[in-house]
Order: structure tokens, then sequence, then C-alpha cells
């Protein structure tokens, strides 16, 4: 336990409104906990400790130059709302598992998985993944605007990428890179130009040499168009389907929540969603769920939600 000079450092710090002495007396009470082996208390105090400290991070702007570049949201998702197969699941839970127990697995030399690349079709929950992460270990989610990395300017790409990464060694959060191909491609293609494999190159410098406790996602909808050399430089690897039959059952009957009755047949409604994606799914209960508001109706039929999923598939034919 805490010695009795510690506590007393505590108090006055508090009551003079010292935080910034607070916190330090609060970090030398937790490294004494690990000494003596009480992983679990030191890790609960280190945890209070960044959860204050993020009241005030959260609230930090980003310098000019990246303010069109992450955005930062605090958007709350619980991990019982990701819909994916059991073995994916677990995986996204084994690394806010990792991240909250860090500091005993640095005890020992190891790291915890910092570094995850989530591949599959659109709308199979990758986004959703990176928010369910940011939402377990309470830290914002801070998405990179790949549209707004990327320019035509030589050299001005791989500067924006630097700034992003020393942004990420400096403030807390989880660093969402979607649509991650854009830069990652492999440099092999036919199609790829000298500046997008400095770009490349460039990334895999500085996620090599990235040691933030952060975690860095970086998602892609088709694998095979990344560079071999990227695969080896992170701790994980988590590959997307589209939902299953049982998987579609658990999402419309989630999604429809109070407007689900028992006499819906959540099997044949989700035989009509076959072939979607979990966003199409979800779309497509939105729009059937609004009709039964616009209509002062209580429950959504299988009628509604059908035409809907017809719709969605629809329309994917049609962009395709």
């Amino acid at each position: 336990m805490a010695t009795a000079e510690q506590i007393k450092a505590l108090l006055r710090s508090h009551f003079s409104k010292n935080e910034e002495k607070f916190i330090s007396i609060a970090l030398q009470l937790a490294s004494h906990e690990a000494r003596k082996g009480h992983y679990d208390v030191a890790q609960e105090i280190r945890d209070l400790v960044d959860e204050e400290k993020l009241k005030t991070k959260n609230i930090i702007k980003f310098p000019n130059e990246l303010t069109d570049l992450i955005y930062t949201t605090n958007i709350r998702v619980p991990i019982e709302a990701l819909v994916v197969k059991q073995n994916l699941k677990e995986k996204v839970k084994r690394i806010a598992h990792e991240y909250k127990q860090r500091n005993k697995l640095k005890s020992y030399g190891l790291e915890h998985r910092r570094k995850v690349l989530l591949t599959g079709p659109p709308g199979t929950g990758k986004t959703m993944t990176a928010k369910v992460i940011a939402t377990e270990l309470k830290i914002p989610l801070q998405t990179v605007q790949m549209d707004r990395l990327v320019t035509k300017f030589m050299g001005e790409t791989s500067a924006k990428l630097r700034q992003i990464f020393d942004q990420i060694e400096e403030v807390a959060g989880v660093y969402f890179f979607d649509e991650f191909d854009a830069i990652g491609g492999e440099r092999s293609l036919g199609n790829d130009v000298g500046e997008m494999r400095r770009v490349l190159n460039s990334f895999l410098y500085f996620i090599e040499n990235c040691k933030t406790d952060n975690i860095v996602i970086a998602a892609t909808n088709n694998k095979n168009l990344l560079d071999q050399a990227l695969f080896r430089r992170f701790d994980d690897i988590l590959l997307y389907e589209l939902p299953s039959q049982e998987e579609r059952k658990r999402l419309i009957r989630n999604l429809l929540g109070t407007f689900y009755k028992k006499q819906f047949s959540l099997e044949k409604a989700a035989e009509k969603g076959k072939g979607l994606s979990h966003a199409d799914v979800d779309n497509a209960c939105r729009d059937a769920v609004k009709e039964a508001i616009l209509e002062n109706k209580d429950r959504v039929t299988l009628k509604a939600l059908s035409y809907y999923l017809e719709e969605r598939k629809f329309s994917i034919n049609e962009r395709e």
C-alpha cells in the first residue's frame, strides 16, 4: 500500500489544486504498487490518471497545418454493437486488454498490440471497430483524412505524414487511417509513380520507428492492393467478411430495437439480406424504422423491411 508520506503529499497537492503535482504523485504510487507486484492496482491508478489528463487533452487544438488532416471524435460505440464473427471480436478485445495492461507487459520486456491492419469489403465493420477500440480504451478516435493527406506536390504528402506521426507520439488517441491503400499501394504496380513510392517508404519508416503507446489502425477494402512490406509492420491483421445468416439476424434484431415484435420472422428477414454488408443491413433497418415512425406504427413489418433490403441490393447492382 501507499506510504503515509505519499498519502499526505497527495492530499496536499489536491487541496492546493496543484494538478501537475497531484498527477506526479499518483504515478509514483502506481510505480510503487507495480514494484510490489500489484499490477492490476497500478494499472487502475494509471488509467484514472490517463482519463483525467484526457479531459484537458481533448480540447487541445492541433497545430494549424493538422486541423484539416486529423478529425477528432469522442463517439462512444460499445463492443456489443459490433456484430462480427466471435474470433474477430476476441481479437478486438485482446487489443483493448493488452493496451490496458501495457505497463505489466513492459515490465517483462513485451509490447502491447499497437499497430493493426483491418481488411475486408466495404461496410463490414472496420470503421466501427476503430470506434469500439477507442470506446473501450476511453480515448478519442483520431481519424486521418486521407483525401487531404495525399497531394500532387512533390514531398508535401511525406511532410504531412511526418507531422501526423509527430502528433501520434504526443496526443492520446486511436489513430485511424481509412482507405489506407491510397498511400500503401504495392510499389511494383505498373501505374505507380515515383512520388507515391516515396510516400509509402516514408510511411514504412514512420510506423517502423513509432514507439508511442497509442493505437494506430489502418483499414483497406482490398489487402491485395497493399505493398507486401507493410504486413510485417503490423502487430495484428483482422479480416472482415460479409455477415452470415446468424449475424444478419442479430444485426436486424439489434437495429430494430423496440420496433421488433415477436411475430416478425428474423429468419426470413435475414435471408432477404443475403449478400448485403453490415452497413447495408443497418441502412435498410433504419429506413424501415423511419417509415414506421412516419406512419405512426409501433413496429416494422417483414414486408417493409424486405422492401428496403431489396432496394439496397438494387443500388449495389447499379453501382457495379
